[in-house]
């Protein structure tokens, strides 16, 4: 059996990407870092880095977001605000041409959670930001958005897709709202994600009578101002049946 020679094959690393989406002012926004460093210099870019030779791919995420925002997942060792408890692998990278300094294979997950605070910049990061997810993408007809790092606009648009159409068949959604919440304050969630404005009689019957998908807290708010509204917490359901299908925009 002939020796596996590692100089053999040509060299290349791996990088971990975060598309990270929170709702803020009733906009789905993505968190978006200034780099600091060449390549793509100035530009805006998804928070994210190597891996390190001593880490698996979910600890270099968190590690990676923690030193670029200081922004961590839920669960994690150390102090300040959480993402959420909401974090997937979202999809494998690797063009050869992707990255100018050396054969690179990204991979890219997924954080959801509620109004996040500003983030704050580290490491070689410029600035740190929430970016309306249109601003960065475009509206269509014309309007192809903002100019990203690498190839960060297909990865995000690949995350935003993921977030929009995997809350019509499970409880995504709530993963956007903080742990009590009202049907209000949900269905801006789904406004907010899929850009569209829906009926709210039709939108408390949907979810209201969808098995497992909410549960009664026990009390009530008047944060929205008006008359107090119901307060419900995330169901055990982890798919919706019915589903709640996203109209048309």
């Amino acid at each position: 059996m002939s020796r596996y020679d590692p100089s053999a094959f040509p060299p290349f690393a791996v990088t971990v990407d975060l598309v990270v989406l929170t709702v803020r002012d009733h906009a789905l926004c993505a968190l978006m870092v200034r780099r600091g460093e060449p390549p793509f210099q100035g530009f805006w870019a998804l928070p994210g880095g190597f891996v390190r030779p001593d880490e698996g791919l979910i600890e270099a995420a968190a590690r990676e977001l923690a030193e670029e925002t200081g922004l961590r997942t839920h669960g994690a060792p150390g102090t300040g605000p959480g993402v959420g408890a909401h974090l997937e692998q979202l999809a494998t990278y690797g063009d050869p041409q992707r990255d100018p300094r050396l054969r690179v294979v990204s991979v890219a997950y997924l954080a959801l959670a509620p109004d996040l605070p500003t983030p704050r910049p580290g490491g070689d990061v410029r600035s740190a930001r929430w970016a309306p997810v249109e601003e960065l993408l475009g509206r269509g007809k014309g309007d192809d958005g903002m100019l990203l790092a690498f190839d960060h606009t297909e990865i995000l648009a690949d995350g935003v897709e993921r977030a929009r159409s995997k809350i019509e068949y499970s409880a995504l959604a709530t993963a956007f709202c903080p742990e009590e919440f009202t049907v209000g304050e949900l269905r801006r969630v789904y406004e907010s994600v899929w850009g569209v404005q829906l009926d709210p009689r039709n939108f408390h019957r949907k979810v209201t009578g969808t098995p497992g998908f909410l549960l009664p807290a026990g009390g009530t708010t008047t944060r929205q101002g008006g008359r107090p509204a119901q307060l419900f917490r995330a169901g055990g359901a982890t798919v919706l049946n019915p589903p709640m299908l996203r109209p048309d925009s």
